[in-house]
């Protein structure tokens, strides 16, 4: 049996002078060349949402439905595995890895969470309910099959799912604790970094602490919103940044995965009541701080 190929990109062709759906797509894309889209329609990796292969023939529509398998050379490997927690027909839970993304976006594909599981348990209906970052280790959540998505996803829209991460940070002598972290989160620049602005607080955190030592301490995060890099942006404009954050308070002028040095943020816990059954359900990831 051949393997499931990994998540595909999808678009809706916008509006333009073009006769056939390669001209559009290297329009769309200038940065891919012609002969690697090419390529894909020749191997079937470019095809309408009903799946059914495009080739370099097939006539342009405006509102076209297209989905196509990104592939990058040369994709980096990521020496470590998922750990499957939980698995029944409606919802996936796996204690993911430092430094493995969680789905394709930018120069990876193939090492990604989706990907992996898609092809280790050969289902491409897998959808991640939730966002983790790359460099964050732990706890997250796919939806199995469309018919029970929304219910799983409607946890996170209405915060009805009880969150708690651990981090290892320096001291925050001046605070007293437990501590409401209150900001403006926005965009930031370059494009994937989040500052903090003036503004009403849109995040929220609340911060215990867990074990006081002489290099670190060790923190327990509560979110109470969703934001990119709400908790790595909070710590260090509270004077602690994670330890081997590589983007905050600053960027490295050349950030090269060190795999030796692990951003210290784990998704630990995750609780909630499953929308299906109203059973109470909590997973705890297996992974340690070092």
């Amino acid at each position: 049996m051949s393997k499931p190929l990994p998540a595909a990109s999808r678009l809706h062709l916008p509006r333009g002078p073009w006769h056939t759906v390669l001209e559009c797509l290297c329009a769309r894309f200038p940065a891919i060349a012609e002969d690697i889209w090419r390529s894909r329609m020749q191997r079937g990796l470019v095809q309408d949402l009903a799946g059914q292969p495009l080739n370099e023939l097939s006539a342009y529509r405006e509102g076209l439905g297209v989905q196509y398998f990104r592939e990058v050379v040369d994709e980096p490997q990521i020496p470590f595995e998922l750990e499957i927690l939980h698995q029944d027909e409606h919802l996936l839970v796996v204690d993911k890895p430092h430094f493995l993304a969680c789905a394709p976006v930018g120069q990876w594909v193939e090492q990604t969470a989706l990907t992996r599981l898609q092809r280790l348990l050969g289902n491409p209906q897998l959808v991640p309910l939730h966002r983790l970052d790359r460099l964050t280790a732990g706890l997250l959540m796919f939806s199995c099959q469309p018919s029970s998505r929304d219910a799983y996803q409607a946890l996170f829209r209405q915060r009805r799912i009880d969150k708690t991460y651990e981090a290892l940070a320096p001291a925050l002598e001046q605070l007293q604790f437990p501590y409401l972290a209150e900001h403006c989160l926005e965009r930031g620049e370059p494009f994937f970094l989040t500052r903090i602005a003036d503004g009403p607080a849109n995040s929220q955190t609340r911060i215990e602490v867990l074990e006081r030592r002489a290099d670190y301490w060790r923190y327990a995060l509560y979110p109470h919103s969703g934001r990119k890099h709400q908790l790595r942006v909070q710590m260090a404009a509270l004077g602690a940044p994670l330890l081997n954050d590589p983007w905050y308070p600053e960027v490295q002028a050349e950030v090269v995965d060190d795999f030796s040095r692990p951003l210290q943020l784990l998704a630990r816990r995750l609780s909630f009541s499953d929308p299906l059954s109203g059973v109470p359900r909590e997973f705890v990831s297996r992974r340690q701080l070092s």
